[in-house]
């Protein structure tokens, strides 16, 4: 059994800044790309950041420049640094990770989601 709880959302001012954490735990013998993705109300889930084991990046267009993806493999840990943020980054987030459960499985797992909203 994986977990992965997602923290650090929140209200905040367009241009204001918030990070988000994702603590993964359970059986894990290893966690390949982690990433965030975001759902807005009507919207498809989308894509904003990714990171692989070896600390490979890759964003969405919309998000560069102003998202910085990290992750501690030691804790089992992905952050999401947003800063600049704008009304069109309110969404749910939701943590992903690739986690290596046995010697030969690998399977995808989600957290529940947290809210971000950016409003004056």
């Amino acid at each position: 059994q994986v977990q992965l709880v997602e923290s650090g959302g929140g209200l905040v001012q367009p241009g204001g800044s918030l990070r988000l954490s994702c603590a993964a735990s359970g059986s894990i013998l290893s966690i390949y790309t982690m990433g965030w993705y975001r759902q807005a109300p009507g919207k498809q889930r989308e894509l904003v950041a990714t990171i692989t084991l070896s600390g490979s990046t890759n964003y969405a267009d919309s998000v560069k420049g102003r998202f910085t993806i990290s992750r501690d493999n030691a804790k089992k840990t992905v952050n999401l640094e947003m800063n600049s943020l704008k009304p069109e980054d309110t969404a749910v987030y939701y943590c992903k990770a690739a986690v290596m459960a046995t010697l030969t499985v690998v399977n995808d797992y989600w957290g529940q989601g947290i809210q971000v909203t950016v409003s004056s």
